[in-house]
């Protein structure tokens, strides 16, 4: 099973057991649905999604089989995940941590390789690996095309990226 890390859960709030998860997946409104699938921990434990709220920068849940904060205690702490198969990815779309690896490419010159993704002010950024370390945003104005198959991201307008 291709297990895809989604967030942390960094605290519980009130007494019935809602957990305060932290996220900056790309995909939170596929994930964050009633009776959606979690899992949690190390184990993976498999829970369900009773009710669910966004609130300030968190993303609030309440799981099936449990009402008591007692409970839900031992997922603080813990790491959450989805399945790959149930976000229904469709061919043109991809994961943030699908680009890691990928060869970067302007007018077929490869100018290094994506080493991570970076979230900074709200922005997602391609930190590259070069003779130059560099950043890209990863947005329509400096990403042309992505291609999991060829395992390259053509890019333009990035010049003054490059330092």
């Amino acid at each position: 099973m291709d297990y895809i890390f989604i967030g942390k859960i960094v605290n519980t709030h009130g007494i019935k057991g809602e957990l305060k998860i932290i996220s900056n997946f790309e995909y939170k409104d596929r994930v964050f649905k009633i009776n959606n699938s979690l899992y949690i921990g190390t184990n993976k434990t498999l829970e369900v999604i009773k009710t669910y709220r966004p609130h300030q920068k968190y993303d609030m849940v309440t799981l099936s089989n449990y009402t008591n904060i007692n409970e839900v205690l031992k997922y603080k702490g813990q790491n959450v995940y989805v399945l790959r198969d149930d976000l229904h990815l469709s061919n043109s779309e991809y994961l943030y941590q699908d680009l890691i690896g990928l060869n970067i490419e302007n007018s077929q010159q490869i100018l290094g390789k994506v080493q991570d993704v970076m979230y900074n002010n709200g922005n997602v950024l391609l930190s590259i690996k070069s003779s130059k370390d560099f950043f890209i945003p990863l947005n329509e104005h400096f990403i042309k095309k992505v291609d999991l198959i060829k395992q390259t991201i053509q890019v333009e307008n990035i010049e003054g990226l490059i330092l």
